[in-house]
């Protein structure tokens, strides 16, 4: 009698008591094929309004100081200054994260010199990992290290910041549980607050050195 009947008997018996091991993906990061809308996340007007008002209150009362207790650097030189400064800081926060179906970029307007902000661009598949950094103050920053070991930071402080994250979870696998903005809204209400105290007293002041200059 063969014994090949016997072997494919015994076979189908225990075929499903010993399945074959089937493969399991073990990438940590894998890029998927979902379809999302191109998307442009600009800076919270919340952080741009405070960050503009605090830069005002710290140095418009400045030039009428200068005048009233007659300085040695001329106001018109310090109002120079201060708009070189003002335009610089309102560049900065015209900062745009843009993100589609192929890759996620940080751009600005076409009047912001590269010098001072340059943009980046990085495609999805070349995402490695998001990796958190800790910073001065003791919060968390988060930065992209793409397939060649670069580094870009994710910008945290865009209005939609969640929905933002939540992209980059879909598009690269990644999990994004516990990323957070690096600051809270309600921290730039406080500040806000105390910067249009501070516009308050720098109004006082400009009255003051006005009539100083007068006398």
């Amino acid at each position: 009698m063969s014994s090949a009947p016997l072997r494919y008997a015994l076979r189908a018996r225990y075929a499903n008591v010993f399945p074959k091991p089937t493969k399991t993906h073990t990438s940590a990061v894998t890029a998927t094929s979902t379809n999302i809308p191109k998307s442009v996340f600009r800076l919270s007007p919340l952080i741009r309004i405070t960050l503009l008002s605090l830069y005002i209150a710290l140095t418009v009362p400045l030039p009428f100081l200068a005048q009233a207790t007659d300085a040695q650097v001329p106001p018109k030189f310090l109002w120079i200054g201060i708009s070189i400064g003002f335009i610089g800081l309102y560049a900065v926060l015209t900062e745009r994260v843009i993100v589609d179906d192929q890759s996620i970029q940080v751009t600005y307007p076409v009047w912001v010199p590269r010098l001072l902000r340059k943009g980046w661009t990085l495609p999805w598949l070349d995402v490695k990992e998001l990796k958190p950094r800790s910073t001065g103050q003791g919060g968390l920053v988060y930065y992209f290290l793409s397939q060649d070991g670069k580094a870009y930071l994710l910008p945290m402080r865009v209005a939609g910041f969640s929905r933002l994250v939540k992209v980059v979870e879909t598009k690269t696998g990644i999990n994004t549980t516990d990323v957070r903005p690096l600051a809270q809204p309600w921290m730039y209400l406080i500040l806000l607050g105390f910067t249009l105290l501070l516009l308050l007293i720098d109004a006082w002041t400009i009255i003051t050195a006005l009539g100083m200059s007068q006398l």
